[in-house]
């Protein structure tokens, strides 16, 4: 006798976990139609908003403040991914070159044109991408959506 049950967790959203004397086909099945349902229903409640790096500055390119912002610890708290495709993204995150050393950074909200987070940053001791990438997010953080 093949007996399949699947246990819902309200602590994780989306979670399904799966208990089977033996696993089945059918009860694997089972289980990922359901998981794919909750996690559809509820995918409001964490939804990841997607993040576009341009860069228009010459000697920083858009690849490596993505590779800094993926190292960030904050990135994944604050439920960010990336993309590539910028009519997708609900953030635009620009870089330019201003003058000498010196670069500004802003993030806007695509959905609402407000800017949610900005500065100015200088190349001197340290990378200027890394030096984005932490001020970005902290700023993310301290209460912008």
């Amino acid at each position: 006798m093949v007996f399949c049950r699947v246990i819902k967790t309200p602590v994780f959203a989306g979670l399904v976990l799966l208990a089977a004397t033996a696993v089945t086909p059918r009860c694997t099945a089972h289980a990922q139609e359901l998981s794919m349902r909750t996690t559809g229903g509820e995918r409001s409640v964490v939804a990841q908003r997607k993040v576009f790096v341009r860069s228009k500055a010459l000697l920083v390119r858009a690849a490596v403040v993505e590779e800094k912002l993926i190292k960030r610890p904050e990135f994944n708290q604050l439920a960010l991914t990336l993309t590539r495709n910028e009519a997708d993204a609900d953030i635009i995150l620009e870089l330019r070159h201003d003058v000498l050393t010196k670069y500004v950074y802003s993030a806007v909200d695509t959905r609402t044109q407000t800017i949610l987070a900005g500065g100015k940053v200088s190349s001197l001791g340290g990378t200027v991408a890394g030096k984005v990438a932490k001020r970005f997010l902290k700023q993310l953080a301290k209460g912008h959506p």
